[in-house]
């Protein structure tokens, strides 16, 4: 089996490559997406804390 061949994966190629492009794509969300609610809740308890100081 050549390079090619594997590539074209016997003219399935478009589905085969759209699903690990997909795949892909929802693995980086799962990883990317707690770290900006994390930050996110970290800036609101800042922001609640301040507020708490001042009065």
């Amino acid at each position: 089996m050549t390079l090619s061949e594997f590539l074209y994966m016997d003219g399935y190629y478009l589905y085969v490559w759209a699903s690990y492009g997909l795949a892909l794509v929802v693995m980086l969300a799962q990883f990317i997406n707690p770290i900006r609610r994390k930050r996110q809740l970290l800036k609101q308890l800042g922001r609640k804390k301040r507020r708490g100081q001042r009065t």
